[in-house]
Formats: structure tokens, C-alpha cells, sequence
């Protein structure tokens, strides 16, 4: 598992490389424009609520004895839930409604690492990458707010609120590596053949995935460079990933 996860940050290495090398940021702006006008309406959202569900969560405190530590805390608490929610409907949406743009970006990818220029692989038409990418990240959206928002009430507990910071981080970033992945994998796979082939690889989905949060920890840069940057670092690795199962023909790497 480790060592997947460190093959899927590792990958990030030669990604800003190729993707200047194959001239591939002109599929990105369409995507970089979804990225950042969703980032605000979430980020202005969440500024918003992350007082009033502190003030919500501070009623269960029924004492006046400690009120206003208990309300300073679910504060910070309420925010972190924002930000958590927020930050899963940020990277679904912008996964789902890239589709169309991303699957490009991964096909040139796969033909620059192979030297094959036409694949004999499924030929979806842009409404149906739409259609796949909204249906995978619907799927992975639902299972990961029913992870996630148990771990958010480990949060309310001394101690064990730490690790289960460290367990939110990690989950959000295999999802994010899950949709970045199947950029390369609708092409190949059916729905849930894709699914079982994350599964195998999740170290790498997670690795990917890691860089793809912190991206986000940057101010407005972030938002510009997640999706070229963790896209392309995803396909150069499932790609390799596809021909060392020997699922894809010709193997000839030209890089």
C-alpha cells in the first residue's frame, strides 16, 4: 500500500513537463474556469454557514458553566465540517463536469506512452464521458459523505480527533485519485470494472490523491493547477498501470 501511495505522488514529477511538451493546456480551460467559479461559490457558502452550525452544535450544551468555551470550540468544529463537505462537493463536481475535457488530456497521454496513435478501446461520445463522470462521482460522493461524516463526530473527542483528521485527509484524497484515474479507465473498462481496478491500485489512487488536497491548501494557485497537474500525473500512472497487466497493445514507452 505505501509503496503505491508513494508511485502515486511520485508521478507528479513529470507531469508539468508533458503537459507543456504535448500542448495540452488548451484542454484545460474550460475545466480551470469550472474549477475556480465552484471553489467560490463553495468557499463563500462555507464562510457563511461555518458560525451558525457551531452556534447550532453549542445547544447540546445545556449549562451556562463553560458556554462560551463549548461554544468556542463547536465553532471551530462547525468549520472544519464545512470545510470537509465543501471541500467533497468541490472535487465531485469539478471531477464530474471535466469529464468530457479530461478524457482527451489522458487519450494523448496513453498514445504518447505507447506510440499507438489509434486504440482499439471503447469510443464514448462527450455526452457520454459527461454522463460517466457524473455517475462514477455520484457514486464515490455518496460513499464518502457515509465515511466521512461518522469520523466528523470523532472530532467532538480529545485525542482520537487527531488521528481521525489524519483518516479525513486520507479518504478525501482516495476518491480524488479515484476520479483522476478513471479519466484513463472509461476508455478501457466498464462502470464497474473501473471500480474493481481502483480498488486494486487505492495506494495509488491515494498518492495522487494526496497531492490533489494539497494543491488546494494553495491561495487561487491551487484551483488553476489541480486539475492539470493531478490529471495528467493520474493517466501517466494508470496508463503504465493498464500495460504492466497487459491490458493495453504495443507497449512501446517513448518516454
Amino acid at each position: 500500500m505505501i509503496k503505491n501511495i508513494l508511485k502515486g505522488i511520485q508521478a507528479y514529477s513529470g507531469a508539468l513537463a508533458l503537459i507543456s511538451k504535448l500542448k495540452l493546456w488548451k484542454y484545460f480551460f474550460i475545466p480551470i474556469i469550472i474549477s475556480i467559479i465552484t471553489a467560490t461559490i463553495i468557499g463563500f457558502t462555507a464562510y457563511g454557514l461555518s458560525d451558525n452550525l457551531g452556534r447550532f452544535l453549542a445547544k447540546v450544551w445545556i449549562w451556562d458553566w463553560g458556554k462560551d468555551t463549548f461554544t468556542s470550540v463547536t465553532s471551530v468544529i462547525g468549520g472544519i465540517i464545512i470545510i470537509a463537505i465543501g471541500l467533497i462537493l468541490y472535487k465531485h463536481i469539478i471531477m464530474a463536469l471535466s469529464a468530457p475535457f479530461m478524457s482527451p488530456v489522458s487519450e494523448k497521454i496513453e498514445a504518447h506512452l505507447t506510440g499507438i496513435e489509434k486504440h482499439h478501446h471503447r469510443n464514448t461520445s462527450f455526452k457520454e464521458q459527461l454522463w460517466r463522470g457524473i455517475r462514477i462521482n455520484m457514486r464515490n460522493l455518496g460513499k464518502e459523505l457515509l465515511i466521512t461524516l461518522p469520523i466528523l463526530l470523532l472530532k467532538f473527542i480529545p485525542v482520537i480527533n487527531i488521528f481521525s483528521t489524519v483518516l479525513l485527509f486520507l479518504i478525501q484524497a482516495y476518491y480524488a485519485g479515484f476520479g483522476n484515474m478513471d479519466y484513463t479507465l472509461e476508455r478501457h473498462f466498464k462502470y464497474r470494472e473501473s471500480i474493481q481496478f481502483v480498488r486494486k491500485y487505492r495506494g495509488v489512487a491515494i498518492g495522487n490523491g494526496i497531492v490533489f488536497m494539497l494543491f488546494l491548501l494553495i491561495p487561487v494557485i491551487g484551483v488553476i493547477l489541480v486539475l492539470p497537474m493531478s490529471v495528467t500525473a493520474a493517466s501517466l500512472k494508470t496508463v503504465n498501470l493498464l500495460k504492466d497487466d497487459q491490458l493495453l497493445g504495443g507497449h512501446k514507452t517513448l518516454v
